[in-house]
Protein backbone atom coordinates (compact mmCIF):
# COMPACT_ATOMS: atom_id res chain seq x y z
CA UNK A 1 0.00 0.00 0.00
CA UNK A 2 1.33 3.45 -0.95
CA UNK A 3 0.55 6.25 1.45
CA UNK A 4 -0.37 9.55 -0.20
CA UNK A 5 1.66 12.46 1.18
CA UNK A 6 -0.25 14.78 3.46
CA UNK A 7 -0.06 17.64 0.98
CA UNK A 8 -3.06 18.05 -1.31
CA UNK A 9 -2.37 19.83 -4.57
CA UNK A 10 -3.17 23.54 -4.42
CA UNK A 11 -3.47 25.89 -7.37
CA UNK A 12 -3.59 29.62 -7.86
CA UNK A 13 -3.55 31.67 -11.02
CA UNK A 14 0.13 30.98 -11.71
CA UNK A 15 1.30 28.49 -9.10
CA UNK A 16 0.89 24.78 -8.47
CA UNK A 17 1.76 23.40 -5.04
CA UNK A 18 2.25 19.66 -4.92
CA UNK A 19 3.89 17.12 -2.66
CA UNK A 20 7.61 16.75 -3.15
CA UNK A 21 8.90 13.80 -5.14
CA UNK A 22 12.35 12.28 -4.88
CA UNK A 23 13.50 14.00 -8.08
CA UNK A 24 12.98 17.41 -6.40
CA UNK A 25 15.94 16.89 -4.08
CA UNK A 26 18.49 18.86 -6.13
CA UNK A 27 16.13 21.83 -6.46
CA UNK A 28 15.24 21.71 -2.74
CA UNK A 29 18.92 21.62 -1.76
CA UNK A 30 19.78 24.45 -4.17
CA UNK A 31 16.97 26.61 -2.72
CA UNK A 32 17.97 26.05 0.89
CA UNK A 33 21.69 26.47 0.07
CA UNK A 34 21.16 29.84 -1.60
CA UNK A 35 22.13 32.27 1.16
CA UNK A 36 19.62 34.87 -0.05
CA UNK A 37 16.81 32.36 0.58
CA UNK A 38 18.09 29.74 3.04
CA UNK A 39 19.10 32.22 5.73
CA UNK A 40 15.43 32.99 6.37
CA UNK A 41 14.37 29.36 6.98
CA UNK A 42 14.41 28.00 10.55
CA UNK A 43 17.67 28.74 12.29
CA UNK A 44 19.39 29.84 9.10
CA UNK A 45 21.85 28.23 6.76
CA UNK A 46 22.77 24.59 7.21
CA UNK A 47 25.29 22.43 5.36
CA UNK A 48 24.28 20.72 2.12
CA UNK A 49 24.35 17.37 3.96
CA UNK A 50 21.97 18.72 6.61
CA UNK A 51 19.68 20.04 3.88
CA UNK A 52 19.65 16.64 2.14
CA UNK A 53 18.80 15.03 5.50
CA UNK A 54 15.96 17.53 5.92
CA UNK A 55 14.63 16.58 2.48
CA UNK A 56 14.76 12.89 3.43
CA UNK A 57 12.81 13.62 6.65
CA UNK A 58 10.00 15.10 4.56
CA UNK A 59 9.31 11.57 3.32
CA UNK A 60 10.33 9.47 6.34
CA UNK A 61 8.64 11.59 8.99
CA UNK A 62 6.50 14.51 7.78
CA UNK A 63 4.67 12.72 4.96
CA UNK A 64 4.87 9.22 6.48
CA UNK A 65 3.33 10.39 9.76
CA UNK A 66 1.03 12.91 8.03
CA UNK A 67 2.26 15.66 10.33
CA UNK A 68 1.53 18.74 8.20
CA UNK A 69 1.41 19.72 4.53
CA UNK A 70 4.69 20.54 2.79
CA UNK A 71 4.77 21.46 -0.88
CA UNK A 72 7.08 21.99 -3.79
CA UNK A 73 6.04 25.22 -5.49
CA UNK A 74 5.99 25.22 -9.29
CA UNK A 75 5.61 28.10 -11.71
CA UNK A 76 5.24 27.40 -15.42
CA UNK A 77 5.98 23.74 -14.67
CA UNK A 78 9.35 24.43 -13.04
CA UNK A 79 10.40 24.23 -9.39
CA UNK A 80 10.11 27.73 -7.93
CA UNK A 81 10.13 27.26 -4.16
CA UNK A 82 9.00 25.66 -0.94
CA UNK A 83 5.83 26.04 1.17
CA UNK A 84 4.26 24.58 4.29
CA UNK A 85 1.70 25.27 6.98
CA UNK A 86 2.33 23.71 10.35
CA UNK A 87 1.89 24.01 14.09
CA UNK A 88 4.42 26.63 15.13
CA UNK A 89 7.58 25.22 16.68
CA UNK A 90 8.00 28.48 18.63
CA UNK A 91 7.23 27.98 22.34
CA UNK A 92 5.74 31.48 22.48
CA UNK A 93 3.30 30.97 19.61
CA UNK A 94 0.29 28.68 19.97
CA UNK A 95 -1.12 28.13 16.50
CA UNK A 96 -0.27 27.35 12.88
CA UNK A 97 2.19 29.28 10.77
CA UNK A 98 2.96 29.48 7.10
CA UNK A 99 6.49 28.99 5.80
CA UNK A 100 7.48 29.82 2.25
CA UNK A 101 10.45 30.70 0.10
CA UNK A 102 10.98 31.30 -3.59
CA UNK A 103 14.05 30.85 -5.77
CA UNK A 104 15.79 34.03 -6.93
CA UNK A 105 14.51 33.43 -10.46
CA UNK A 106 10.97 33.78 -9.08
CA UNK A 107 11.48 37.11 -7.33
CA UNK A 108 9.87 40.30 -8.52
CA UNK A 109 6.92 38.60 -10.23
CA UNK A 110 4.37 38.93 -7.41
CA UNK A 111 4.60 35.19 -6.74
CA UNK A 112 5.42 35.67 -3.04
CA UNK A 113 2.11 37.42 -2.45
CA UNK A 114 0.28 34.81 -4.52
CA UNK A 115 1.96 31.97 -2.60
CA UNK A 116 1.43 33.43 0.88
CA UNK A 117 -2.18 34.19 -0.05
CA UNK A 118 -2.75 30.61 -1.19
CA UNK A 119 -1.31 29.25 2.07
CA UNK A 120 -3.36 31.70 4.15
CA UNK A 121 -6.57 30.76 2.34
CA UNK A 122 -5.78 27.07 2.85
CA UNK A 123 -5.29 27.68 6.57
CA UNK A 124 -8.51 29.63 7.01
CA UNK A 125 -10.83 27.82 4.60
CA UNK A 126 -9.55 24.25 4.44
CA UNK A 127 -8.08 23.82 7.92
CA UNK A 128 -10.68 26.10 9.52
CA UNK A 129 -8.12 28.16 11.41
CA UNK A 130 -9.36 31.42 12.94
CA UNK A 131 -5.76 32.67 12.89
CA UNK A 132 -2.86 31.94 10.57
CA UNK A 133 0.55 33.17 11.69
CA UNK A 134 3.89 33.86 10.12
CA UNK A 135 7.16 34.42 11.95
CA UNK A 136 9.64 36.55 10.09
CA UNK A 137 13.12 37.85 10.78
CA UNK A 138 12.85 41.62 11.26
CA UNK A 139 15.41 42.09 8.46
CA UNK A 140 13.37 40.11 5.90
CA UNK A 141 11.71 43.16 4.36
CA UNK A 142 10.28 41.38 1.28
CA UNK A 143 8.33 38.87 3.41
CA UNK A 144 7.13 41.58 5.76
CA UNK A 145 5.86 43.54 2.74
CA UNK A 146 4.05 40.46 1.39
CA UNK A 147 2.35 39.75 4.71
CA UNK A 148 1.23 43.35 5.19
CA UNK A 149 -0.10 43.40 1.61
CA UNK A 150 -2.24 40.37 2.53
CA UNK A 151 -3.65 42.09 5.61
CA UNK A 152 -1.54 40.36 8.25
CA UNK A 153 -1.04 42.46 11.36
CA UNK A 154 2.15 42.54 13.35
CA UNK A 155 2.04 41.15 16.86
CA UNK A 156 4.89 40.44 19.17
CA UNK A 157 8.59 41.07 18.63
CA UNK A 158 10.84 38.37 20.04
CA UNK A 159 14.53 38.95 20.73
CA UNK A 160 16.49 35.85 19.74
CA UNK A 161 19.56 34.48 21.52
CA UNK A 162 21.71 35.29 18.46
CA UNK A 163 20.75 38.98 18.77
CA UNK A 164 18.19 39.15 15.96
CA UNK A 165 14.50 39.87 16.24
CA UNK A 166 11.63 37.68 15.05
CA UNK A 167 8.34 39.36 14.26
CA UNK A 168 4.99 37.59 14.56
CA UNK A 169 2.33 38.41 11.98
CA UNK A 170 -1.28 37.17 12.11
CA UNK A 171 -4.10 36.86 9.60
CA UNK A 172 -7.52 36.58 11.21
CA UNK A 173 -10.38 34.87 9.39
CA UNK A 174 -13.14 37.23 8.46
CA UNK A 175 -16.18 37.10 10.72
CA UNK A 176 -18.82 35.18 8.72
CA UNK A 177 -21.60 37.01 10.60
CA UNK A 178 -20.68 40.41 9.05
Amino acid sequence: MTLEPFAPELRSERLVLSAYVASDQADFVALFQDDAVGRWFGDGMESADETRALFARLFSIVYAERRFPVWAVRHKGRYAGHAEIKPSPEPWLDGHEIVYGLSRESWGLGLGTELAGLLTDYGHHTLGLAEVHATVDALNTPSITVLKRLGYTQGREVREDHGGTTLQFTSRAEDPCR
